[in-house]
């Protein structure tokens, strides 16, 4: 007969298993292909932003070493500047140290010059004082101012 029960009961199963398969693979498969697709599609948008990410950090880290670069040529050239600067400034005071010398022997030799020239007038003042008292001792009155006026006038030229 056909009749044992775990025989049906296989029919059945094979039966209910046929109709899944028949009906129900294909949404099954679909759905698992979609969610595949979707996972695939996941994992690549994952691998490019990961890549994205790559190159922003080599950007960023390019940038910092440039940055790093441009601060140390930034520092050198402060460098170059001030010691540009202060050599300069020690030229000036070279400078102005060697003109305040030079004013200050001009001063002198202005001031020695000037006395020298009182001198000079003091000593003739007092020689033709001196002449004018001996020869207006030594000579009668007539012949005493013509030597005078002739002596002046001779001491005067010589001066001058």
């Amino acid at each position: 007969m056909l009749g044992s029960e775990y025989t049906w009961l296989t029919l059945a199963l094979l039966i209910v298993l046929g109709l899944i398969a028949w009906k129900g693979l294909k949404p099954i498969i679909a759905g698992l292909d979609a969610r595949g697709e979707r996972i695939r599609r996941e994992l690549e948008e994952a691998q490019a932003l990961r890549e994205e990410a790559q190159k922003l950090l080599a950007e960023s880290k390019r940038r910092q070493r440039d940055a790093i670069e441009e601060s140390k040529q930034i520092v050198e050239h402060a460098r170059h500047e001030s010691e540009r600067m202060r050599e300069s400034a020690e030229k000036d005071l070279e400078e102005s140290i060697e003109r305040r010398r030079q004013l200050a022997e001009d001063k002198i030799r202005q001031a020695e010059a000037d006395a020298l020239n009182q001198v000079r007038n003091r000593a003739v003042d007092a020689a033709v004082a001196a002449a004018a008292t001996l020869i207006a001792e030594n000579l009668d009155d007539k012949r005493g101012a013509e030597v005078t006026a002739r002596s002046i006038e001779e001491v005067a030229g010589k001066l001058n």
